[in-house]
């Protein structure tokens, strides 16, 4: 039984130019927690990710939104969390604050991934085995398809399940071999020519084959360069991505994009304002075979079917800790495998979380094995950090989702 939950405001200041982007020119990492205490002496803990400013008003959200489970038994909860989920998304007052997006929908995220974590240490398994374990119809009740039945209704996302289920023992491996990582680190928009150059050649020599740079300048000559930088320093075989985090109109986009061609980028991320779908496809149709990736700053699943529908994105990156937790996760990655794109995720948990839900997907769902972004920014600060070695995230085994803080009180 939840016997005691509380919210933290955690901020880690970074060095100097790490996490930079085109418009978030001085982040601060943030996570604002809820805390789950059961009547075992279990604590379940659960992230939403801000860039500082902010992160007490998700606090306030998530002391607001947990107060429905106290006193609940986590084993009862999840056994009807897409319920229990949508009642909470719904909340009667604080719903006309999003709806469904927004610092409401960050603690939701927070509250629900903290009930995840506890449920899983309850079982003592880590979140990937817990997600595994279950039956089709667990997994079903897990999500809230709500505004998804005109793409993706309980019988076909019962389908999807069931077929992946048949084929699993095909795709156990990654559990032993690990999920393939890429180094968005080497690439924060205030690194000169020189600095990229340099971390491009560390991370190929630390095993990735895969890796991002921040574009979105001003000056276009400045993404110009710096991309250019990377791919002479990696060579032609590296897969090199590059992400304008939102800064173009559609017009520039169109525009950087042929002027970046020639550096064989395998997608553009967040090349326009997240809003703007029909942009986005403006901008997929135009830019081929070159791929747009979204899904930073796409707020929940609805946006998420449109951008799909439309034909906006070939790479899903949905974000568990920015949309309304692992539910919500699950919930677009089955849009995904209905759409047969890939999920390559936004880490803002740093890779802790979705370490685990890339191996569910892809052995549980068979969406293809494809990679995670690493930032290894705030591994200090974390009781279990994602172990990656050679380029590879091997498979966590401690209970739960992996968001422990080494000084949490």
């Amino acid at each position: 039984m939840i016997t005691r939950i509380n919210s933290g405001d955690y901020r880690f200041d970074l060095p100097g130019g790490a996490g930079a982007d085109a418009i978030h020119t001085q982040p601060q990492y943030a996570y604002a927690m809820c805390v789950l205490h059961d009547d075992s002496g279990l604590v379940g803990i659960g992230p939403a990710f801000t860039l500082g400013g902010g992160n007490q008003l998700v606090c306030q959200a998530i002391d607001i939104l947990a107060d429905a489970l106290y006193g609940r038994d986590i084993e009862e909860l999840m056994a009807g969390w897409g319920t229990v989920y949508r009642a909470l998304a719904d909340h009667h007052q604080l719903r006309w604050l999003g709806p469904h997006k927004g610092v409401v929908h960050l603690a939701l995220a927070a509250v629900g991934n903290a009930c995840f974590d506890l449920w899983a240490k309850r079982r003592g398994v880590p979140l990937w085995q817990l997600l595994l374990d279950l039956t089709t119809d667990q997994l079903l009740a897990l999500v809230d398809l709500t505004y998804l039945a005109d793409v993706l209704d309980a019988d076909q996302a019962r389908a999807l399940i069931e077929q992946a289920r048949a084929t699993r023992a095909m795709r156990m491996g990654v559990l032993t071999s690990g999920y393939p990582g890429y180094d968005t680190s080497v690439g924060w928009f205030h690194y000169d020519e020189r600095q990229v150059s340099e971390n491009a050649k560390r991370a190929v020599a630390a095993g990735f084959t895969a890796m991002k740079l921040k574009v979105g300048a001003r000056d276009p000559q400045y993404d110009i360069r710096r991309a250019h930088a990377v791919r002479a320093a990696v060579g032609a075989d590296i897969t090199v991505m590059v992400d304008a985090n939102q800064q173009w109109s559609v017009p520039q986009a169109l525009d950087m994009c042929a002027a970046l061609r020639d550096i064989n980028p395998l997608w553009v991320e967040e090349p326009t304002h997240p809003d703007d779908i029909v942009g986005h496809q403006r901008i997929a149709r135009a830019i081929a075979p070159i791929k747009v990736a979204a899904g930073e700053h796409v707020a929940n699943a609805v946006q998420f079917k449109n951008y799909l529908q439309l034909a906006a994105m070939h790479f899903v990156q949905v974000d568990c800790v920015r949309v309304g937790g692992i539910s919500e996760f699950l919930t677009i990655s089955l849009l995904a495998k209905h759409y047969g794109l890939p999920v390559a995720p936004h880490v803002g948990d740093m890779g802790q979380i979705h370490q685990h839900l890339v191996l569910f997907n892809h052995v549980g769902l068979d969406i293809p094995k494809l990679f995670l972004e690493y930032i290894p920014h705030l591994r200090q600060h974390f009781v279990h950090p994602a172990h990656v070695a050679h380029g590879v995230y091997r498979t966590p085994q401690h209970a739960g989702i992996g968001m422990d803080l080494r000084h949490y009180e």
